[in-house]
């Protein structure tokens, strides 16, 4: 590596670096509520652990656990975690060309990592260099990762003594704190295709159906139509 990549290399990670500051914070504030919300659901420690680590999916998580404290069957809350998690897919194949000469465990193992705020430092970390950086993806994985497990345990743990979240404005932690990771990974017609598609067609699908549905339509329709965008710019 020539040193001037070696400079590049450095700058890009420190700017991972700071940008995953931001990541932190959301994952320990929603971790924490998630363990909170999943010992009133009747989830014990090592359940609510379990959701965390396996499932890994913040979203799908709250709906998982709303659909559990209320006894629904567990067909309908397969169903609805496989659909609110459907968006992955595309994050996977925007992210697949820059990954495809890497080992099969490894890109297994990035898949595992790859929630939300993973991609969008993952994607942002790929633009600033225009190539895979294995270390920068695996810390963008892990910089959700970590925080979130470890603040899910102590939101269980606190229990009773933590507020109500909406009662002190956590509750808007998150989609704030995406709103702000989408804004900024708009870098050309492709990104804010999607961030105007996916923006339109979530609000929409909040006020006509709920908030579940709004994560997994405006989640879906919003980076498909950022790859259709690409698609036919690069086929001009």
């Amino acid at each position: 590596m020539s040193g001037a990549d070696a400079k590049q290399l450095r700058a890009a990670r420190r700017r991972l670096a700071i940008d995953s500051i931001g990541i932190w914070v959301l994952a320990i504030v929603i971790g924490t509520i998630f363990g909170f919300t999943a010992r009133e659901g009747g989830l014990s420690l090592i359940e609510t652990a379990a959701f965390s680590a396996f499932l890994f999916a913040g979203a799908a998580q709250f709906a998982a656990v709303g659909l559990l404290a209320v006894a629904a069957p567990w067909a309908s809350i397969l169903l609805l975690v496989w659909l609110l998690n459907a968006r992955h897919f595309l994050y996977a194949a925007s992210i697949a060309p820059h990954a495809a000469a890497l080992p099969r465990r490894v890109r297994a193992g990035l898949a595992y990592l790859l929630t939300d705020e993973a991609f969008a430092l993952t994607s942002a970390h790929v633009a600033r260099l225009g190539r895979m950086d294995l270390s920068g993806a695996w810390y963008a994985g892990f910089a959700i990762f970590v925080p979130w497990n470890l603040a899910t345990l102590a939101g269980w743990l606190a229990g009773a003594a933590l507020p109500d979240p909406a009662t002190i404005g956590l509750d808007v932690a998150f989609p704030a704190s995406m709103a702000g990771l989408a804004v900024g990974l708009v870098r050309d017609r492709a990104a804010l295709a999607a961030l105007v598609a996916g923006s339109a067609t979530a609000v929409g699908s909040a006020l006509l159906v709920n908030a579940n549905a709004a994560v997994m339509i405006g989640g879906l329709l919003g980076p498909l139509v950022g790859l259709v965008v690409a698609n036919r710019r690069r086929a001009t």
